[in-house]
């Protein structure tokens, strides 16, 4: 919370209140992209999927101007197409030096409603929109590339599964993922490893997804590119040890709202690469759930996020898999 600033309310009439520089008629949304924004599945849990609320609940059919407390550049530009979509005007930036003017609105609201992680229950919205709903919102931000020439918008002739990767970064990464991906293509499907960063255009990225007919990925931000995933096809979450409820809250509930087939892959402790530090015996592994209790603290948080690795038990894997790709080929011969 220390790095959200706070929007100081004030009441009163005359010389204290000063002179309207630019009009708005429209009403204002003010909120903030701070705090754990720049996480990629912090952007929807904590950004866009409480807008698609907020902006439902309160402005449904109306026309809002959004008024947002650190929108930095490379936030601006990364989002610019979903902000586009859901408002034809443009963001006033509460950090923009060079805007000195005094902004009056016809209204304003202040902040941003949650119905928890990752969820948008249409029963608390006037108009009953859906997790659906708001996947038809980013196919309308980023669908369009479709009419355009591209790699990823030609015709297959086997299912497409897009490989998340974790190479480089701290904990989740798969650790024989050539191997993996090896397997992959033995199973009959055309695999693509994908290992996105912030630089990476989400018009590009939803291009690859929004085609492909499965997904595979350790839990992790990245995974949140679910999102672009068509109603059909296939997500397969590679659980780790101690993070089934985690899993299962910021991935596995947004995927089946939007009526992806999900399927998890959870490893067994020799899968695991906290084996080698705690050894099989210990309660770390033997029991997460009883070993973390009720105490999600940061140095339980580091042991399951931070310092777990992967790697697959292709045997295993590959079985799994096999029931992936049937129902991936039926999607495909199907939708395309």
């Amino acid at each position: 919370m220390k790095r959200i600033k706070e929007i100081i309310i004030t009441s009163g009439s005359g010389p204290r209140i000063p002179k309207c520089e630019a009009q708005h008629n429209a009403t204002a949304l003010v909120f903030s992209v701070a705090g754990y924004n720049g996480n990629f599945w912090h952007e929807f849990n904590d950004g866009f999927i409480p807008l698609f609320i907020t902006v439902n609940s309160i402005f449904p059919d109306q026309d809002v101007i959004f008024v947002i407390d650190k929108a930095r550049d490379w936030w601006v530009s990364k989002y610019a197409g979903l902000l586009k979509a859901f408002s034809k005007h443009p963001i006033v930036n509460l950090d923009n030096d060079n805007d000195n003017a005094t902004h009056c609105f016809t209204s304003a609201t202040l902040g941003l409603i949650s119905h928890g992680f990752m969820t948008i229950d249409p029963t608390l919205l006037p108009n009953s929109a859906t997790f659906t709903c708001f996947r038809s919102l980013l196919d309308k931000a980023y669908g369009h590339g479709r009419n355009q020439p591209s790699m990823y918008y030609s015709p297959v002739t086997q299912p497409r599964l897009v490989l998340m990767s974790r190479k480089g970064s701290i904990g989740h990464v798969i650790s024989n993922e050539g191997e993996v991906k090896r397997v992959t293509e033995e199973v009959g499907f055309n695999v693509i490893v994908f290992k996105p960063s912030i630089k990476t255009p989400l018009q590009e990225a939803y291009a690859l997804i929004n085609t492909s007919h499965a997904m595979v990925g350790v839990h992790g931000a990245a995974l949140t590119h679910s999102l672009f995933l068509r109603p059909g096809s296939m997500l397969v979450q590679v659980v780790l040890l101690g993070l089934e409820w985690v899993a299962d809250v910021c991935f596995a509930k947004s995927a089946k709202e939007m009526r992806v087939e999900y399927m998890e892959y959870k490893i067994n402790a020799k899968e695991s690469s906290l084996v080698e530090k705690y050894g099989e015996n210990e309660m770390v592994i033997k029991d997460p759930v009883a070993f973390k209790g009720n105490n999600w603290s940061s140095d339980i948080m580091d042991i399951y996020l931070k310092e777990q690795n992967v790697k697959l038990d292709l045997l295993r894997f590959k079985e799994h898999l096999k029931q992936v790709y049937d129902k991936a080929k039926e999607f495909m011969d199907k939708d395309g």
